[in-house]
């Protein structure tokens, strides 16, 4: 079984900015996808998504949120699990240089 292609999510507040970045006086879109390092067909939905919803655009959805809380929280575990792995670590080496 295949894990299908991670998309990288970004808040609502990063593409509000985007767009905002692209009616600056001498921003081409190119510029501000360089910039951003995102693809123009994604600012492109953005700002479609934006004239469509106008303010209700990139509002998450309970299960959205739900989902990056549970990432979120993964997240969390696996660096509190580095974290103390450094830690025994750092004990360790200190005994050995005794």
């Amino acid at each position: 079984m295949t894990k299908g292609k991670s998309y990288k999510r970004y808040p609502a507040e990063f593409k509000k900015m985007a767009l905002l970045r692209t009616s600056e006086d001498g921003k081409t879109d190119k510029s501000v996808c360089d910039e951003l390092g995102i693809s123009a067909r994604q600012l492109r939905r953005w700002r479609d998504e934006f004239r469509l919803k106008g303010d209700d655009a990139f509002k998450a959805t309970t299960a959205t949120k739900n989902l990056e809380i549970a990432e979120l929280k993964k997240e969390l575990e696996k660096v509190k699990k580095e974290r103390d792995f450094l830690k025994d670590a750092v004990v360790f080496f200190a005994k050995e240089s005794d």
